[in-house]
């Protein structure tokens, strides 16, 4: 459990409500092949291995943003890289998309042998 007040937790069904009203962009930080397989539906994959959090500026005002991966862990990288960096974005969701799936969510599942949806 994340004890650093800087960073938000945020359940699985609050950030489907938030992207779904429009008030947050999930923005998942898994390498692009995890995100090829399974993926949140409307989700921006920025890899942590190449993350830039100035690159979130282009795309979605920061604050926006709720970072996700596969467990809690990269996405929580993610959010101190944007705080170390003067960007207010401190919102990450708790446990992944693992929890999202955990807590009945949908996801997009790519077969990797047909490249089609599974």
């Amino acid at each position: 459990m994340n004890e650093n007040p800087e960073i938000q937790n945020v359940a699985a069904a609050a950030a489907l409500a938030a992207q779904q009203a429009g008030q947050a962009l999930i923005v998942d930080v898994r390498e692009p092949a995890e995100f090829a397989a399974e993926r949140i539906a409307g989700a921006l994959n920025l890899p942590l291995s190449t993350f830039d959090p100035s690159s979130l500026l282009a795309v979605v005002d920061p604050a926006r943003v709720i970072f996700q991966c596969g467990s809690g862990m990269r996405s929580m990288k993610a959010v101190v890289a944007c705080r170390l960096s003067g960007l207010p974005a401190d919102r990450h969701l708790a446990g992944g998309i693992g929890a999202w799936k955990a807590a009945g969510l949908p996801v997009i599942r790519i077969d990797p042998a047909t490249g089609q949806p599974a």
